[in-house]
């Protein structure tokens, strides 16, 4: 059979969370399932390395789908001609974003509902295009496939969608992530933190990441006498506006370290030689991230709202993400007990085991099959 799918964020410069989402469960499928065709629709030149095996038909459809005008012209017009042209079977779209006007089945993977929660915090645009779009998406998709059992709930009474209608697949964990020996860390510490142990935070500097919080109760940390922690922030680098909401002392400001977006190979490094993993946004459909932690047996301080006790369990000592003294309070008990860095290490490694990539991909594979005639 012929299974189109949304690859656009398939981008060798730069994955992030769509594309490597797109990539661990795509690349699963395609190749555990040679019997069948893939088409891959990109909107812009395509690196070779994602056509993953010979079943696979890379097609690239203009305009490049990069702005709410294109997104309508991508989808509306150029996905629905190249799903008639193709003879697909099923569409499955790992960004949720649908073609209202083909009736071929659709699978949507609808991640997380954060522009309806907070639509204040993306641009204009992008809200306006999302809050009207994502509802008819919901409503089109022959199966909407979700991260976590909160984004089910979420979508489900967000846009009364029937129960029967959502799954819940985990994302999965890269094997790249996994813990390294002391003599390493040493090294990577002193790459990214002046060779002081450190605070790590992975994500995009987004307003629902909850930066300035963590910032202030970083200042708050470093208050004690016994702070020698640095802090370490991966993702894009927005230093400027990150810091703009707090005063941060020019003397806390030297330890902390905005590295911009890493590879995920040195991703796997910084992860598993940071001392304590804060990760404390206020809405998460997932948190890939924290796994990534896990995996590498790193202690957790997670936020407590949306998906995250969902994936942390018992696995990460938890704290309200809105306040930034009991962020700090965390900080400072885990920081000061290398017994309770252990224990939390194990816990993480132990709970790492229930997020696998594999696992995820059969799963997904099982809805598409579904639609197949």
């Amino acid at each position: 059979m012929r299974i189109a799918v949304n690859t656009r964020f398939l981008l060798p410069s730069k994955m992030e969370g769509f594309g490597w989402y797109t990539f661990e469960i795509v690349k699963r499928i395609v190749k555990q399932h040679p019997e069948h065709e893939f088409f891959f629709f990109f909107d812009r030149p395509y690196d070779s390395q994602f056509i993953f095996e010979k079943n696979v038909t890379p097609v690239v459809l203009y305009p490049p789908a990069r702005h709410p005008i294109l997104f309508f012209i991508w989808f509306e017009f150029a996905i629905k001609r190249a799903l008639k042209k193709y003879k697909i079977d099923v569409f499955f779209s790992p960004d949720g974003y649908l073609s209202l006007n083909s009736n071929i089945p659709q699978i949507a993977v609808i991640h997380d509902l954060n522009f309806e929660h907070f639509p204040k915090d993306i641009p204009l645009s992008a809200r306006l295009y999302l809050r009207h779009f994502f509802p008819k998406f919901a409503k089109k998709a022959a199966k909407i496939i979700t991260v976590s059992t909160y984004s089910k709930q979420d979508i489900q009474h967000t846009y009364a969608i029937p129960e029967e209608k959502i799954i819940a697949i985990w994302n999965g964990v890269s094997n790249v992530f996994k813990p390294i020996n002391e003599n390493e860390k040493i090294g990577f510490r002193h790459q990214y933190a002046n060779g002081k142990p450190y605070f790590l935070f992975v994500g995009a500097i987004h307003p629902r990441k909850n930066i300035p919080r963590l910032l202030e109760a970083y200042s708050i940390y470093k208050q004690q006498k016994e702070s020698d922690f640095d802090l370490v922030i991966v993702g894009e680098s927005l230093w400027k506006n990150a810091l703009n909401k707090i005063i941060i002392k020019e003397e806390i400001k030297k330890h902390i370290h905005f590295t911009g977006h890493l590879k995920i190979e040195e991703l796997a490094n910084v992860m598993a030689s940071a001392s304590i993993f804060v990760f404390v946004p206020y809405f998460e459909g997932f948190g890939i991230p924290l796994v990534e932690a896990m995996k590498c047996g790193t202690p957790i301080i997670s936020g407590n709202l949306t998906s995250l006790p969902e994936v942390a369990t018992d696995s990460a000592i938890f704290c309200n993400p809105y306040d930034s003294n009991e962020i700090a309070q965390q900080m400072i008990n885990l920081a000061n007990s290398e017994e309770l860095q252990k224990i939390y290490s194990k816990k993480g490694l132990a709970r790492s085991k229930f997020f696998s990539w594999d696992n995820s991909a059969d799963k997904v594979w099982n809805e598409i099959e579904k639609f197949l005639k």
